[in-house]
């Protein structure tokens, strides 16, 4: 007797339709699977075995060949579990011959017959819409993530309950709706003092989504700063939320029954991290690393010269390209990478970087030698955060985020009727010539920028990032030109403190 149930196995961030076939024969008892399975779904074996006789059902006491087609797609996790056990049953004719059409299923098995969520559930219920399917079994705690995607979730408990469904005996409960997108969670802007540049440089960068380095003494505010840059970030719209949500859930981090993810993500890997951990592509499965899972948000790298100095050359091309192509033996998979990266660092190793610094010129040199210059020319603001004063410690306040936030998302509509037709498009992706065409530069603010390119020896990159910078200016301000003052702003957050860092290492 053969049966066949639908699954689908994650191929990056994308899913690919598996046909799971049951074949019963009398001989002796035997169970294998083929179709490139991995050791982990290899195990299924045993967990099939076990849930289906908790489930008090007849485990087939036959020769029980298991094929998962496409063969040449390697199938990993534990994923299978359940639509094997499906299958199995239903080659056995312990199910309707018809059950399973029109259906996928997606599950792990305990030793109990429980079934557990799996990650990756949001992208096999895209594939299962994909595949015209209407319906997809899996575990109760996976069912909001299904619904998100548009498929019709049958939340099961137990693989007797399942059984019991696609025998027409049991109708499970209705899913428990995706909760409401949470608000803004992050800190307040408002509890920074005394640090007015560096709050306008947060600004600045939220509403172009500019690279920020905030570098100085420890304890004057950079962390603090960092963190509060969600806070001042627009809301995700839904195309945006569902292809970061997407990214969560593939990576297992997405919160069991949350819906969207409609606040930009905010992610800080510490600077011991491994470079598969932070570009991704760890393990026999590769998964996104910490630049995909900060996608459309914020990577934060505390402590930047301490990481590995591979690790930061790898940011490069994800950096430029928005995207990381991950290829293992024959598969190639694209995981995105638009982020805004915000990196905090000390000017030299005792963090001092004044005249009381008791660093030699050894360990300056090898300071500065941790960070490249190509690394450093993708990042657009280049920020020195001093100790601030007593009195503006005490006194200055910075405005709430809420009220920089309304600033932001004025300056970004601005960007978008600017860019008619490329809505997606930020400032921090604009061309020099893009921006020369739409930007409305005057011929003013144009001369001082070959000033200063020919004056500090700019790279053409670094001659884009401050006119991107400049743009991002303007449209805070309602400029419809970007002046020579808009300019002279955009430079000072970039080549004043390129000086300052040089001459403090």
């Amino acid at each position: 007797m053969l049966a066949r149930t639908v699954t689908h196995a994650l191929v990056g961030l994308d899913p690919r339709r598996v046909e799971v076939e049951a074949r019963l024969e009398r001989a002796s008892p035997s169970f294998t699977i083929v179709g490139l399975a991995d050791r982990a779904c290899q195990e299924a074996k045993e967990r099939v075995r076990s849930g289906i006789r908790a489930a008090e059902l007849e485990f087939p006491v036959r020769r029980i060949t298991v094929n998962l087609a496409p063969a040449a797609l390697r199938k990993e996790g534990a994923g299978f579990d359940l639509p094997i056990a499906l299958a199995v049953l239903a080659a056995s004719q312990q199910l309707p011959p018809d059950s399973l059409d029109g259906l996928a299923a997606f599950g792990e098995l305990a030793l109990d017959g429980r079934v557990r969520a799996v990650p990756g559930a949001l992208v096999a219920a895209e594939g299962a819409r994909r595949s015209r399917a209407t319906k997809l079994v899996c575990a109760s705690e996976s069912a909001p993530e299904v619904a998100l995607a548009g498929v019709e979730p049958v939340p099961v408990f137990h693989l007797a309950d399942a059984v019991a469904y696609l025998r027409g005996e049991y109708d499970p409960p209705p899913p428990d709706l995706p909760r409401q997108a949470p608000g803004v969670g992050a800190p307040d802007l408002a509890d920074v003092r005394g640090q007015e540049r560096g709050r306008r440089a947060i600004e600045i960068a939220a509403a172009g989504r500019h690279n920020v380095l905030l570098a100085g003494p420890p304890g004057t505010g950079k962390t603090m700063l960092a963190r509060r840059l969600p806070g001042v970030l627009p809301l995700l719209g839904d195309d945006d939320a569902l292809e970061v949500t997407r990214i969560h859930s593939v990576a297992g981090v997405l919160e069991p029954g949350g819906g969207l993810i409609r606040v930009p993500p905010f992610r800080a890997p510490h600077h011991s991290s491994s470079m598969p951990a932070v570009i991704g592509g760890g393990g026999s499965g590769p998964r996104p690393g910490e630049a995909s899972l900060a996608h459309l948000g914020v990577l934060f790298l505390d402590e930047f010269p301490e990481f590995a100095r591979p690790v930061l050359e790898s940011l490069r091309q994800p950096l430029e390209d928005g995207h990381v192509t991950i290829v293992r033996g024959q598969q190639v998979m694209v995981f995105p990478t638009r982020f805004m990266l915000v990196a905090a660092s000390n000017p030299c190793p005792c963090g001092l970087g004044d005249a009381r610094c008791s660093c030699s010129q050894l360990d300056l040199a090898r300071h500065r030698r941790r960070l490249s210059g190509p690394l450093l020319d993708r990042i657009d603001i280049l920020m020195r955060v001093d100790r601030p004063p007593a009195e503006a410690l005490r006194e200055q306040m910075a405005p709430t985020s809420a009220s920089i936030r309304e600033r932001v998302v004025a300056a970004r509509e601005r960007q978008s009727a600017r860019l008619a037709g490329h809505p997606e498009t930020c400032n921090a992706q604009l061309t020099s010539r893009q921006i020369r065409e739409v930007g409305r530069i005057t011929p003013t603010a144009l001369r001082l920028l070959g000033e200063l390119y020919d004056r500090h020896a700019l790279s053409a990159r670094g001659h884009t990032r401050i006119l991107r910078v400049a743009r991002t200016v303007a449209d805070l301000e309602g400029h419809d030109q970007v002046t020579a003052q808009d300019i002279d702003s955009a430079a000072s957050l970039r080549l004043e403190d390129t000086q300052s860092l040089a001459e403090a290492a």
